[in-house]
């Protein structure tokens, strides 16, 4: 089985390096023990679910990297089958520079952060975007919110090529004024009982 997050990222110069630091051998189990990761299961449909934010990596045609944290009320980014996810683009920025980059390399890459429980998912895919007016009436009901009252512009549509899943060791846990208050009241229960 080969598992397409580390056959698309460990590259020759990065296989060098791990072979340099002594990681080569562990790296190379995770290409033959694991994946393929390259359909959504419903642990990362779950997790997904849950957030309210990620980081969305595009390049530019000059090849440089830019890094674009989107955010939305829980679940804003859906995943409408096992190869396709999709999410709102809800009108403020006017910047452009992720739309502008994806209009010549339709690549990306995205992290979501779950800081609470120290868990990181890693994908990567092609993007397309489409003006909201062009949307099929179905697609926009599935990734709208109603309450969250924001204006969607367009729709990011992207083609799961891979994801893997990170390691917590050195995630700090960090948590929304909800998740304190959650905790709080969970605390405040203990304390009760």
């Amino acid at each position: 089985m080969t598992h397409k997050f580390a056959e698309t990222v460990f590259t020759k110069s990065v296989k060098a390096q791990q072979k340099a630091y002594g990681s080569l051998e562990h790296n190379e189990k995770l290409q033959e023990n694991f994946g393929p990761n390259d359909e959504m299961r419903p642990r990362e449909v779950q997790f997904i679910g849950k957030r309210d934010s990620f980081y969305l990596s595009t390049v530019s045609e000059s090849g440089w990297p830019y890094v674009q944290h989107r955010g939305g009320p829980a679940g804003f980014l859906k995943v409408l089958n096992p190869k396709l996810l999709a999410y709102a683009d809800f009108r403020g920025n006017t910047q452009l520079v992720s739309t502008g980059n994806l209009s010549v390399n339709d690549r990306c890459s995205l992290i979501l952060m779950d800081y609470p429980n120290r868990r990181r998912l890693k994908v990567l895919g092609r993007i397309r975007m489409e003006n909201a007016v062009d949307v099929e009436d179905n697609v926009l009901q599935e990734i709208s919110d109603p309450e969250y009252g924001a204006v969607i512009e367009r729709v990011f549509f992207i083609d799961l090529l891979a994801f893997d899943w990170n390691c917590p060791q050195h995630i700090s846990p960090r948590y929304t004024e909800a998740e304190f208050l959650e905790k709080f009241s969970e605390y405040q229960s203990n304390q009760e009982s």
